[in-house]
């Protein structure tokens, strides 16, 4: 079992404190703010966490790339700013690509799945064939508990009562428990590798692994560079991505600012914070601006869209 306060076994504190308290040199740019919480673990969920590994490159790299320079470039960081900020509005996306990231994630085998949409990265996981895992499932919160949206078939409408949410809650939990206990039992072995019960064989890992439930938790190895980081922040981060996922990505926007804060600053301003319109919706605007009157059904827009655009212009 794994601490609650951390998330972490005895183990990874240890490899963690050591690395932390270790130092080394280097002639290659770093940046300073990604350093400084370097190995450093964020909780996320219940029992999950992130945490910064390695990473490869700065804002100046990004800079560097663009100008196919060498040394720091520019010495006004006005000047790189500026750069920055036309590469993310126009989608010149390959300086980006220069930099990349390696994070530690532990999370619920459910996000995984979602998660490993995201196909341009690397990714090495814990292997449940290889070792047993550890008794943790991700337990939601009754005021996360919600019942089906009738407007998104893949959201989440109102709160459940408290009545539905306590009976909802039993049932999770009942049944986490109860399908590690059957894991434990066909694995007939604990943690360490020890046999339990010396009159019966177990079930091979790979195996007895097929009837736990999707809330266990795992942990992965995921490196990326930072433009297929920035399109993960942008997809899940965003209000319409199921919760659970949200959490770990607006973790890692965070670590983002710290790594990168010139091209966060630049991503908010150009990805998350904008909106993308339709040639339609453009041409919607422009007559709204001439002050003319614009007709729904003559505007090449479905009810979809025309709803969207008004809601964001409001």
């Amino acid at each position: 079992m794994t601490n609650s306060k951390n998330n972490l076994s005895k183990q990874q504190r240890e490899e963690i404190n050591a690395l932390r308290n270790s130092s080394n040199k280097t002639i290659r740019p770093v940046a300073k703010g990604i350093e400084k919480i370097l190995y450093k673990v964020f909780p996320a969920l219940d029992h999950g966490f992130v945490r910064v590994v390695d990473y490869m490159g700065d804002d100046q790299a990004i800079v560097q790339a663009a100008r196919v320079s060498y040394g720091k470039g520019t010495s006004r960081v006005s000047e790189d700013r500026g750069l920055i900020r036309y590469l993310m509005r126009h989608r010149h996306s390959t300086p980006f690509e220069m930099c990349e990231i390696k994070l530690h994630v532990k999370l619920p085998m459910f996000i995984a799945r979602q998660w490993i949409r995201h196909r341009t990265a690397s990714i090495n996981e814990y292997s449940a064939r290889y070792s047993v895992l550890d008794k943790e499932f991700y337990i939601p919160e009754a005021k996360d508990l919600a019942v089906q949206s009738k407007l998104n078939k893949q959201g989440r409408g109102n709160t459940l009562s408290p009545k539905d949410s306590e009976e909802a809650l039993f049932l999770l939990k009942r049944d986490a428990e109860k399908s590690y206990e059957t894991y434990e039992y066909l694995l007939n072995e604990n943690l360490q590798g020890d046999i339990v019960d010396k009159n019966r064989d177990g079930l091979s890992r790979e195996l007895a692994r097929i009837n736990l439930t999707l809330n266990t938790y795992t942990q992965w190895y995921w490196k990326t560079n930072l433009h297929n980081l920035m399109n993960f922040i942008f997809l899940r981060a965003d209000s319409h991505a199921q919760y659970e996922i949200r959490v770990y990505a607006d973790i890692i926007y965070k670590i983002m600012e710290s790594w990168v804060p010139i091209t966060a600053e630049a991503f908010k301003s150009y990805r998350s914070g904008s909106v993308e319109l339709s040639a339609e919706a453009m041409n919607v605007i422009k007559l709204m601006v001439n002050g003319k009157k614009v007709d729904q059904k003559k505007s090449g827009l479905s009810n979809r869209e025309w709803n969207e655009l008004i809601n964001h212009l409001k």
